[in-house]
């Protein structure tokens, strides 16, 4: 009984994870594509780690360069024990993140004077031009999240920022 509700309980994560390809099936171009001018479904099969402009490891898996995508891009972004992003912001382009696991103070504005701290199952939306850093407050455990930007071309307009030239 102990068995099926723990089963229960861990079904719908795992099947939300593997939906978003937290764990690697196989790693490739996309599987389907359509020709151009077509419209066409494209899946994405655990995309290849890249490290990022922010420094940290990142699964594209929907961009303009992955699917086609013209108007947003969906990421997966680990942040290792104790490490944090460069501080940096998205020129012009909105985020959003969802914490899958951990828990990651997020400092930004003029200067990262300001803070808020997320965790599994939060949400949080990054105007355009909001300098920020994310750092994960576990000395032991990844912390990871899938972000979506308004921006098919995910690395284009990120910029890095220095915090220590405002105040």
């Amino acid at each position: 009984m102990r068995i099926l509700r723990l089963i229960n309980l861990i079904a719908p994560t795992a099947a939300l994870l593997l939906g978003l390809g937290c764990f690697p099936v196989m790693a490739g171009e996309p599987e389907s594509r359509a020709p151009t001018g077509e419209q066409r479904v494209t899946l994405i099969k655990s995309p290849s780690e890249i490290l990022t402009r922010q420094q940290l490891p990142n699964f594209v898996g929907i961009s303009a360069q992955s699917a086609g995508a013209r108007g947003l891009s969906m990421n997966l972004v680990i942040i290792p024990p104790g490490a944090s992003a460069e501080p940096h912001f998205h020129e012009g382009f909105e985020s959003a993140v969802y914490v899958l696991a951990g828990r990651v103070e997020t400092r930004y504005g003029p200067g990262l004077k300001e803070s808020v701290i997320t965790e599994a199952g939060d949400f949080l939306f990054i105007p355009p031009d909001v300098p920020h850093q994310p750092t994960n407050l576990s000395a032991s455990e990844a912390a990871r999240a899938i972000v979506v930007r308004n921006d098919p071309n995910e690395q284009e307009h990120v910029i890095l920022y220095n915090p220590s030239g405002h105040d």
